[in-house]
């Protein structure tokens, strides 16, 4: 007998004035776990935690300006603190600034997943089991962390949406004129909005691993082609741009079921192309999102097809000029194009092949592959007859049309020396001006300001075009989770310091330097032992440089979560999988419940698992609530000198040891320790300062005296070789001789006997006064007075 599930209202004969209502059946779920203290946490729920974070870590504001004016009693003036005329303050504004930052970028992450079960329930139902396979039993720790939820299938899920989305409108609801009126609780509301937006990454990448059956944490994944080199303009050319990638996946089916892999080449832009790059190995990655605009001005594309997320305002403007057709596919950005999504195709690619529109909306992403393959088909021929990147003659004439004014250095937020650049190719240099190109954000804003006009973009463009063409770095596909097998090889020695910690790389392309800086951040770790993740724009651009033997850091280092390994995870969100390797940790090797447990594994993280983020190149909102969900998770982030836009950063004060105390759960004593991690978020100016800053913010105050003396030997090196000076507030970090670097290690003892006063047993060669701690190896710090015994 089969039994056929009924929701909804409905009668029975004879019954038919009895209402009878079935709503959702839901299954009782395994008890896998007991439940923690705080599952689906509103945004009230972890605000002790959030507030034990922001008093050891103050807020430091920098505002762009000192007025408020987003209501009618406006414009206020703010200055020095002063009270507007709804009540609100300074620094109150800049938190609520910084909520709605972390707002917008958790809303990204999130409609994306939303919209990809829109559209591929549609195909595929909402059943599709995950199946991680034998080596992965915690298949997403954000999800058991934060809800209590254990998904099996993708319809294990839509709580958890349900969840974020309506927490997304709670918070928004808060940043209204009179509502919060305390700094701190508006960063309490960013913290959670971070939170939400891990978990939303996680989501969303859980949902497309598991309906496009993406990898699952295998390591040794394939390589592929990186960088705008890599792309065969001979062939038809579709160029897709954004994040969302199902339309790129029905581009990659039909190119496939009608045998084009070899006669079309498909290449991308920005997190669609790292996901394409998981399932389809001949697709190619052109670059990040840094250098989109040149991208497009070098008229590679047939035909380009766009989703959402981190795309040019003003690309049909961009792509109309060298005659590229756009395909919108999302109805987040359609750019003012007619929806054509129920029109006969035939007659779209008509349109779109003989210029009777710049491009077309089409929504159904299993509509998209057939209208973009034959439209790059049909008008690669025509477009093959034209050259767009700048004659000889053109780039001549438009460098005699500079009139060193300066205008375009002005307005670089790189201060690149455009014109003297310009001058010298004028002369026959052109290195100049071709060192440019790396070095350039492709903002595009230097030509708006061009007193004469000039498109100083394809200058750079021409003027690089040897060394486009020879940029050929090659990348892994992204691997996605870490396996809960690797958590048990190395949870030991992360927690215990003798891996000395996880670097994580990850977001946009901002930087202040070129993308060089990448490749050095990803090789210098590695090469120390530390295990290095990357995500999004930093795990293509790390695949630009290539080392004496011409490999990447891809091909030179393995791609397992192991000591001295280089992992490319994935897009943006896939991000999630390094929170979760992190929560793994204390899952698998701590063996803590992690079911809705946040503080606790938060708690844990912060004093045991050292771990810091690096976005170089931060320049979205996502980053902001990227690094912001790092942050309640008790895991640092570092960011460039752009990142002081973002108007926030949490610093710790080492010279207010009030701040960095501890207890010990073994006793419930409080414990004075080291100041460690000193900072939450923190912006630095150069990559020589970066490297340091980045050792010294994974130790923990629970190393072992072999982990902090690794840990130690990495800071004061990295301080000497980048910095030429000893690292000012080393000493801080020795609790007994045992953590000093062997080599060395007399040398460090009279360091700290002349420059810092303390006393040392030179018989013995021992520490016998000045550490802020001594070295206890069952030392059992905690934050959180609820895990003290008498609190138990």
């Amino acid at each position: 007998m089969i039994m056929e599930e009924i929701t909804g209202r409905f009668t029975i004969e004879g019954w038919e004035n009895v209402q009878i209502n079935i709503g959702e059946i839901v299954e009782e779920e395994e008890e896998w776990e007991p439940m923690g203290p705080y599952p689906f946490p509103k945004m009230a729920d972890l605000r002790d935690w959030d507030f034990k974070l922001l008093n050891r870590y103050k807020p430091f504001y920098a505002p762009q300006c000192d007025v408020c004016a987003l209501c009618t009693f406006g414009k206020c003036d703010l200055t020095g603190n002063k009270y507007g005329a709804c009540g609100i303050r300074m620094d109150a504004m800049q938190g609520r600034i910084v909520l709605l930052a972390c707002l917008v970028g958790c809303s990204a992450h999130t409609a994306h997943a939303r919209h990809m079960i829109h559209d591929l329930e549609r195909k595929w139902g909402l059943d599709v089991p995950f199946d991680l396979g034998t080596e992965i039993n915690v298949t997403a720790p954000l999800t058991q962390l934060i809800t209590g939820i254990k998904p099996k299938k993708v319809r294990d899920f839509l709580p958890v949406l349900d969840y974020i989305e309506e927490n997304i409108v709670q918070l928004a609801d808060a940043l209204h004129t009179g509502q919060e009126g305390s700094y701190l609780d508006f960063e309490s509301k960013a913290l959670q909005m971070g939170m939400l937006d891990s978990l939303g990454k996680e989501v969303a990448d859980m949902i497309q691993i598991a309906y496009y059956n993406m990898p699952h944490g295998e390591s040794n994944q394939p390589f592929f082609e990186v960088g705008m080199g890599t792309i065969d303009t001979n062939k038809p050319t579709i160029i897709v741009i954004g994040h969302n990638a199902p339309p790129s996946f029905d581009i990659v089916d039909y190119l496939m079921e009608n045998g084009l892999e070899d006669e079309v080449e498909l290449g991308g832009i920005c997190c669609t192309a790292i996901d394409i790059t998981r399932k389809y190995q001949k697709a190619k990655i052109a670059s990040a999102l840094g250098r989109q605009l040149r991208v497009v001005r070098a008229g590679f594309a047939d035909v380009i097809v766009i989703d959402e997320q981190c795309i040019r305002a003003d690309i049909l403007k961009q792509a109309k000029a060298v005659g590229s057709p756009v395909i919108c596919t999302n109805d987040k950005a359609m750019h003012g194009l007619v929806d054509r999504t129920n029109d006969d195709p035939d007659a779209i690619i008509n349109d779109l092949v003989e210029g009777n529109v710049p491009g077309v909306v089409i929504l159904d992403p299993f509509k998209v592959g057939r209208v973009a393959v034959e439209v790059a088909r049909k008008i690669h021929p025509k477009r093959a007859k034209k050259e767009y990147i700048l004659s000889d003659e053109a780039f001549e004439r438009w460098l005699g049309e500079c009139i060193q004014c300066g205008n375009c250095t002005f307005a670089c937020p790189q201060g690149l020396k455009i014109g003297s650049a310009n001058k010298k190719a004028l002369e026959g240099d052109t290195e100049p001006l071709a060192k440019l190109f790396d070095q350039c954000v492709g903002c595009g804003r230097c030509e708006q300001v061009c007193k004469k006009h000039i498109p100083i973009v394809d200058l750079m463009v021409k003027a690089a075009r040897p060394i486009i063409e020879k940029e050929k770095g090659k990348m892994r596909a992204g691997r996605g989770p870490v396996r809960d097998t690797e958590i048990r090889q190395v949870g030991a020695p992360i927690v215990l310091g003798t891996i000395p910690g996880i670097i994580a790389p990850i977001g946009c392309g901002n930087y202040p330097n070129g993308t060089e800086d990448v490749y050095t951040i990803v090789n210098e770790f590695a090469s120390r032992g530390y295990i290095v993740t990357l995500t999004g724009c930093m795990a293509i651009d790390a695949a630009f440089w290539l080392d004496d033997e011409g490999k990447s850091v891809y091909e030179r280092y393995p791609d397992d979560f192991d000591k001295g390994c280089v992992l490319n995870i994935g897009s943006c969100v896939s991000n999630a999988h390094i929170h979760g390797a992190a929560i793994k940790v204390a899952s698998i090797f701590a063996r803590r419940q992690i079911r809705a447990n946040y503080d606790e594994i938060a708690d844990y993280i912060l004093n045991r698992v050292g771990a810091c983020g690096v976005a170089w190149g931060a320049m979205s909102q996502k980053a902001a609530s990227i690094a912001t969900g790092f942050n309640r998770l008790g895991i640092p982030a570092v960011v460039g000198p752009h990142g002081v836009k973002y108007r926030r950063a949490y610093l710790g004060r080492r010279d207010l040891p009030e701040k960095w105390k501890v207890y010990d759960v073994r006793n419930g004593e409080e414990i004075q320790c080291e100041p460690c991690p000193e900072h939450l978020i923190v912006a630095v100016e150069t990559i020589e300062e970066c490297l340091p800053m980045m050792a010294k913010l994974c130790f923990r105050v629970a190393d072992t005296p072999p982990g902090r003396q690794i840990k130690l030997t990495h800071y004061i090196d990295l301080s000497m070789k980048y910095l030429k000076v000893m690292p000012p507030d080393w000493h801080l970090y020795v609790r007994s001789e045992a953590d000093l670097p062997l080599a060395k290690k007399e040398y460090y003892l009279k360091l700290l006997e002349d420059e810092h006063g303390w006393e040392i047993d030179w018989e013995k060669k021992k520490i016998v006064s000045g550490p802020i701690k001594g070295v206890d190896p069952s030392f059992n710090p905690t934050l959180l007075e609820r895990l003290l015994p008498e609190r138990r």
